[in-house]
């Protein structure tokens, strides 16, 4: 009973927060809008057929391990790539740091005393943290814009972040010379690296007033003739990934999320199943895949190591030919 009136409360809360002035609505390629709020949400929590794992117990078993700040340091280690959860991920190139949808807060909710809580601690103290050259950021829900991370980065990096988004940014005193807004298929230079915002398939909203007014995207990174594409949060349809894929060729290295899918009927739209997942991988053309958007935080019903246990069982029940993997959290890889 506790956990209906925090979510409740929850519910109200977002009626007062992050109101919105622009008239414009953001849409998706390929899909009517998609028609979400904390009611319909509750109701499918505690009143739907679908069982609900008790993730917070199961989250002893999610690899981790601290980060490894001395590896960060290490300018003679080549290409790393640190998954710091959820969809966050570290990206050192040479010459080149960047950074994907940093959250470092215990809940990701509007309130601190409610919402899903993180699984497992934050593996590193974000002041450990190297710097970073630019932040790229998928859409506004709290689970991928964190006003903790933000705080934290303030104006010491850049941020890339969807069309229509770039006032919410201004509000938390980040210059907007810091700030790049980008429609899907625009891009930007920065120093050497082609920064391109494209499609995915979601949905905004910080509150109950301002859904889909700044839109969603997920990012394509060209550097030094490799290509990084960040998926951000997204369901499937068959154009926009092969589109995606069409357009770059081939993607050296792939984010894509693999949790937070069930009850099925209610996350289709908006989030992919390990099976689509795969799909993507294989539309974007990836050489190297790492799954993300899992073991963080108890956002939906699934056991909390499923997507990872599923990921590697259809992978090599498919002879997926080119890699799709998990890491530890707080695990770094090294590419070169």
């Amino acid at each position: 009973m506790k956990l209906i009136v925090k979510l409740l409360i929850l519910a109200a809360v977002g009626l007062v927060i992050a109101c919105s002035s622009s008239d414009k609505e953001y849409q998706n390629n390929h899909l009517e809008p998609i028609a979400k709020n904390p009611f319909k949400f509750l109701y499918v929590r505690f009143f739907g057929d679908t069982r609900w794992s008790d993730q917070a117990a199961e989250a002893y078993r999610v690899p981790r391990q601290d980060v490894d700040l001395e590896l960060l340091k290490d300018e003679h280690a080549g290409t790393k790539v640190t998954w710091l959860g959820h969809s966050s991920f570290l990206v050192q190139l040479p010459e080149l740091t960047f950074l994907t949808d940093p959250v470092f807060s215990e809940r990701v909710s509007p309130v601190s005393f409610a919402g899903p809580k993180r699984l497992v601690p934050l593996t590193f103290k974000p002041e450990d943290l190297p710097s970073v050259d630019f932040v790229v950021i998928s859409h506004n829900h709290y689970d991928h814009l964190d006003k903790k991370a933000i705080e934290h980065f303030g104006n010491s990096t850049h941020y890339f972040v969807p069309e229509g988004l770039g006032a919410w940014f201004e509000k938390m005193d980040i210059k907007p010379s810091n700030i790049t807004e980008l429609p899907w298929w625009g891009s930007q230079q920065k120093g050497e690296a082609l920064i391109t915002a494209t499609p995915s398939q979601h949905w905004s909203a910080r509150g109950l007033f301002d859904r889909n007014k700044s839109h969603w995207a997920s990012w394509l990174i060209e550097f030094k003739g490799k290509r990084y594409w960040f998926a951000g949060d997204t369901g499937y349809n068959p154009y926009d990934f092969k589109e995606i894929g069409e357009r770059a060729e081939e993607i050296d290295l792939a984010f894509i999320p693999i949790g937070a899918y069930s009850p099925r009927g209610f996350m289709k739209d908006q989030h992919v199943n390990v099976p689509e997942a795969l799909k993507v991988h294989q539309d974007v053309k990836a050489k190297l895949s790492i799954g993300m958007h899992w073991g963080t935080y108890p956002l939906t019903a699934e056991p909390v190591m499923e997507p990872a246990e599923l990921l590697e069982d259809l992978t090599a029940k498919q002879a997926i030919t080119a890699p799709f993997i998990t890491m530890k959290m707080g695990e770094t890889l090294l590419l070169d």
